[in-house]
């Protein structure tokens, strides 16, 4: 299989697992995978997007949109050149936001805990302060885990800053 054949199937692969991921549409999908598998560097214009994605300008510029509204992709711009080139965000802030979503489950899950212990009045009421428990501690772990991560790839984000 050559290589464009291969960066075809990969973006696919990548467009099917952020459709089911995050909800988003397919062309949306697609969109984001481009940019991972050949923008992470050079970025992507829009006129190249409209190009290679096969659709049109508005349903370009409405997925870009969605994608930089929920954070997925940046843009940047070349002073004399009126284009803006497209990239995926940096790994460390695509990892925040499952830090955020972690915070607010774990407020949750306070909550909830905090209302079974108080009215916890038989076994089946116990296990479940128990599962509920065990599930905190799980969170905790994971929140240390993903920390730790977005700390590396800030490390090799501003290296690779450096190094430009």
């Amino acid at each position: 299989m050559d290589i464009a054949k291969k960066k075809e199937n990969l973006i696919e692969m990548f467009g099917v697992h952020f459709e089911s991921l995050y909800s988003l549409p397919p062309l949306a999908s697609r969109i984001l995978a481009l940019l991972i598998v050949e923008g992470p560097y050079r970025g992507v214009t829009f006129e190249e997007l409209v190009l290679r994605m096969g659709a049109s300008k508005s349903s370009i510029s409405t997925s870009l949109n969605l994608l930089h509204k929920l954070g997925r992709i940046n843009y940047y711009t070349i002073t004399g050149d009126r284009k803006k080139y497209y990239k995926p965000s940096p790994f460390s802030d695509r990892l925040s936001t499952y830090l955020s979503i972690m915070n607010m489950e774990k407020e949750i899950l306070d909550e909830l805990l905090n209302f079974r212990q108080e009215t916890s009045t038989n076994s089946e009421d116990n296990k479940n302060v128990q599962n509920l428990v065990a599930y905190k501690a799980h969170v905790l772990e994971v929140e240390e885990v993903l920390k730790k991560t977005i700390e590396k790839f800030k490390q090799i984000e501003e290296n690779s800053k450096k190094n430009l």
